[in-house]
């Protein structure tokens, strides 16, 4: 941890502040190690203090050994202040996108209350860029969540077939995760079929599958605090001629994304990739999002892996790689692995079989 609260200090000066005020809970837990449902942040150049109530004091003293365990109550006056005027902190940053206008009015007026004079200063990014890549043991963990989620799916997919429904799939797949392994899930299991898999995040209904339909599964699993994602799509039953285009454009996009991701490439050129396969076979425009997204602590997070992702991809991130394509009144096909740079490529850490049609 102290690694890490190195390299978020480093970048205080960059940022015009002289300490900062965590409220993001991965945040919270990633520079911390605690992770109890509730508590903030202080880290000032010196000194680090983690503020939580009494239901989690004492499990913050074991799980944030690196931090001071300050007990609080709910009445932020009483004691954000005088921790401020403490730390000797003048321009403290706040996690801009995470702070709600309300708690923000109510920092602004304890602070007048007990006339501490201070700048509060959005901030936007700054611990989920250090997130963005992954420390060994981080990447263990993902690796294991990730096996958990192809267990479940391979326990699962030779058991779907046309009758079942959407939500009798999905709840096969939850309680394969949690047998295997998994903590809380860190998304909702997506089981779209037949015309609803052209809803990229559809959720799981009474739909009852039929024959020929395609069946999109999103799904994940939560190991120790880390996430894994992966999606596969299957045929209940015999696939028809556009299933197969489909599927095959997309397993062909994704392939070339991953053949061409290496160090250094910023995430658009992956994204341009397997964008490039889909309009070709004339789907330009039934693949609507982004190709991947980074994975960790959140499920989204840090890196980018779209259109516009300017930023490199670098040895050590954890990212998707899910085309798609989604056609209203048919339905679509998602192929989808969490990666790793290593060694200046991509590597698969999700490895359920993918179909071959």
């Amino acid at each position: 941890m102290n690694n890490r609260l190195q390299k978020l200090r480093s970048r205080f000066r960059e940022k015009g502040i002289d300490g900062i005020f965590i409220t993001q809970s991965e945040n919270r837990r990633y520079l911390s190690g605690f992770d109890g449902s509730s508590g903030f942040l202080i880290i000032s150049k010196q000194k680090a203090v983690l503020a939580t109530d009494f239901r989690y004091t004492e499990q913050a003293v074991g799980e944030a050994p690196d931090f001071e365990i300050l007990r609080i109550a709910n009445n932020i006056s009483d004691w954000f202040p005088g921790l401020i005027r403490e730390l000797d902190i003048k321009k403290p940053g706040f996690e801009a996108r995470d702070v709600t206008y309300d708690f923000y009015r109510q920092l602004i007026e304890a602070l007048k209350k007990k006339k501490v004079k201070v700048e509060m200063v959005p901030v936007d990014g700054m611990v989920e860029h250090v997130r963005a890549v992954k420390e060994p043991g981080e990447i263990e963990l993902i690796r294991r969540s990730c096996a958990i989620t192809d267990a479940a799916y391979e326990s699962v997919a030779g058991t779907i077939k046309p009758g079942m429904t959407e939500v009798q799939v999905a709840w096969e797949l939850e309680k394969n995760l949690r047998e295997k392994g998994s903590q809380s899930l860190p998304f909702e299991i997506i089981v779209a079929s037949g015309p609803r898999g052209a809803l990229p995040h559809a959720k799981p209904t009474d739909r009852v599958i039929e024959e020929g339909d395609s069946v999109v599964i999103d799904m994940g699993a939560k190991y120790k605090g880390y996430a894994s994602d992966m999606t596969r799509t299957i045929c209940a039953g015999e696939p028809d001629a556009t299933f197969r285009k489909v599927y095959n454009t997309v397993l062909e996009a994704q392939k070339a994304a991953m053949e061409i991701v290496r160090e250094g490439i910023p995430g658009k050129k992956a994204d341009g990739a397997a964008r490039k396969i889909i309009r070709e076979a004339g789907y330009g425009e039934a693949f609507g999002h982004a190709l991947g997204h980074g994975v960790g602590l959140a499920a989204h997070e840090l890196p980018r892996v779209g259109p516009r992702a300017e930023g490199p991809l670098t040895e050590g991130m954890v990212f998707t790689i899910e085309p798609g394509i989604y056609i209203s009144g048919w339905g679509g096909v998602r192929i989808e692995d969490t990666v790793v740079m290593e060694n200046g490529k991509a590597v698969p850490l999700t490895e359920a079989v993918k179909g071959s049609y």
